[in-house]
């Protein structure tokens, strides 16, 4: 079921499960899009059994379904508030504004082991290889580098008793100032502390029999400005989750 924070006739505001794909998978697997299809024609025609046709809208007789406008992504096992367009002129706006850097997205990340810093930007050149989907920090001579800056904040400081050794994590908010492939997770990998339950790149604590099931990664806040009104909008939410509920603040 979808967890709607905000609709109108533009565009709709959603918190995405972690775990899901944030555009159409290519695979037999939930994603947000056809999700969002089928709350659209269900809201709008509840007397329709909406599962048929959704994924394959170009079945035969099969009902076109609603659009929605992807115009930003979250990984698949990053949970989180996401908006949609439901016209391609409100995608298209919200789009631009991405690019221009006007819509602020912030998260949570829990941190194997603590920055020296409580608070500061990391700047790195990432290069993506998309053979193996994920990327690498680079030097920036390096063709098809491309920029990846962030600022970050340490709210709290734990340490845990796991398997008889105690090992450190932090929780710290994330501004992320551009939007590169696996940003948050190569950037933080690279600097010496990587997110909890990032195997991909570098939490220890994930291989064999003690392979983490959640990625310690929540996009809590996001704002923007409305594609037509103009006017600010401000949605935030907090994770759930055993790896969250560790800290108090």
């Amino acid at each position: 079921m979808i967890s709607v924070l905000y609709e109108d006739q533009d565009i709709i505001v959603v918190e995405k499960p972690a775990g899901m794909e944030s555009q159409s998978s290519r695979g037999f697997g939930a994603d947000m899009v056809s999700e969002l299809r089928g709350y659209l024609i269900s809201a709008r025609r509840p007397q329709v059994i909406h599962k048929a046709g959704i994924n394959n809208p170009r079945r035969p007789g099969a009902p076109q379904p609603p659009y929605v406008g992807v115009i930003h992504r979250l990984d698949k096992p990053v949970g989180g508030i996401m908006v949609y367009g439901k016209t391609q002129k409100a995608t298209a706006a919200l789009s631009a504004d991405l690019q221009a850097g006007k819509m602020e997205k912030r998260y949570l990340a829990v941190l194997c082991g603590k920055p020296v810093d409580n608070q500061g930007t990391y700047v790195d050149y990432l290069l993506q290889d998309r053979k193996n989907n994920r990327s690498s920090i680079v030097d920036k001579s390096i063709s098809g580098s491309r920029k990846a800056e962030l600022n970050y904040r340490i709210l709290q400081v734990i340490h845990r008793e796991e398997k008889g050794q105690a090992r450190e994590y932090a929780l710290a908010e994330v501004e992320l100032l551009t939007g590169r492939h696996h940003q948050i997770r190569v950037q933080f990998a690279g600097h010496g502390t990587p997110l909890y339950g990032d195997s991909r790149y570098g939490d220890i604590g994930t291989t064999g029999e003690n392979r983490r099931s959640v990625l310690g990664l929540w996009a809590f806040s996001l704002s923007f400005f409305h594609p037509f009104r103009k006017e600010q909008m401000h949605f935030e939410k907090k994770p759930s989750g055993e790896v969250f509920s560790w800290f108090s603040v």
